[in-house]
């Protein structure tokens, strides 16, 4: 992992399903950089993990699907902090894989709930904490089934193409306020998220990377990085790519 020396030196960030996978990994490269981290996950025992791992300043145990509790959060992390920089959007879950007309309402709704309402939801309730600075960055992870769309993974890609639209919103709203809003639209990458998905529907996507293979974390975490550092400063509602050649608008 490379790092850049002092990067994020003052900044501080909050990062949803910072727990595991890319958002512990966007962790790590912040702590090393210089920065002040808050981690939010579901899980308290992966956390509290999490939190020695990263050196995290502060961890928040909660549904991102619960509006009440992300209030909740985003108060108690940004008085962990002294302020809040930084807000990386992670959390997110696959739902299940089949076709649409046979798709479980349950699976449907909880995947809109997390991937789509929470991201908002976490948007809503950092966003006066970023105007309240004149400064912040946001970064939100959609995924290139947001553009494409994958067979069989129709709630997914839904809530996906749903992060990106958001972001464009949000982008354009907060342009002149020095707050940076984009997002990354990886493909298939090595993740905890993966366990979620059958063997199958992996391969098909791996299928569809010119590159011929998965992403690594670190690839898409470095590119996490430089949108949430002072570097990205003129690109704002926009997506960046991680995606082996996948996808190219």
């Amino acid at each position: 992992m490379s790092v850049y020396q002092g990067r994020f030196t003052g900044r501080t960030a909050i990062i949803t399903g910072g727990a595991s996978g890319l958002g512990k990994t966007v962790a790590k490269r912040i702590v090393a950089e210089g920065g002040m981290v808050a981690l939010w996950d579901l899980n308290p025992e992966t956390l509290a993990s999490a939190k020695a791992e990263v050196g995290a300043r502060d961890v928040q145990s909660l549904d991102v699907s619960d509006p009440a509790a992300v209030e909740a959060a985003a108060k108690a992390s940004a008085e962990a902090l002294g302020k809040v920089d930084i807000l990386v959007c992670s959390a997110g879950i696959t739902g299940a894989t089949v076709p649409v007309h046979e798709f479980p309402i349950d699976s449907w709704q909880r995947v809109i709930d997390i991937n789509l309402n929470g991201l908002f939801y976490c948007n809503r309730a950092v966003v006066p904490h970023l105007l309240a600075n004149g400064y912040g960055r946001i970064v939100n992870i959609a995924s290139v089934a947001g553009k494409e769309g994958n067979p069989n993974a129709s709630a997914y890609s839904a809530s996906k193409a749903g992060v990106i639209g958001l972001t464009k919103s949000l982008g354009k709203e907060l342009a002149e306020k020095n707050v940076i809003v984009n997002a990354l639209t990886p493909a298939t990458f090595e993740s905890p998220i993966l366990e979620q998905l059958p063997k199958s529907q992996v391969d098909y996507m791996r299928s569809k990377i010119p590159m011929g293979r998965l992403g690594e974390v670190s690839e898409s975490a470095a590119m996490v990085c430089f949108m949430a550092s002072e570097e990205c400063s003129f690109t704002t509602a926009s997506t960046f790519d991680t995606s082996g050649g996948r996808t190219t608008f």
